[in-house]
């Protein structure tokens, strides 16, 4: 999809230089951030899904356990 986007001046010259010495498109490049960004963004609660998958811990007995200390 394509899309438009104003950037500045500066960030246009700052890509250009980033483009030649990389030896790819000012395209490519900004498809990159844009991925790095968003990877970067994503929402906390995925890296907490499934945390307890290889702890070889029965749920059950492990919320027994913990309850019973009160």
């Amino acid at each position: 999809m394509r899309t438009l986007i104003d950037i500045p001046e500066k960030q246009i010259q700052a890509l250009s230089v980033i483009c030649e010495a990389e030896k790819v498109s000012r395209a490519e490049v900004i498809r990159e951030a844009i991925a790095y960004y968003l990877d970067k963004k994503k929402p906390q609660t995925e890296d907490a899904f499934g945390l307890w998958q290889d702890q070889n811990v029965d749920g059950l007995a492990y919320q027994e356990q913990a309850r019973s200390e009160w």
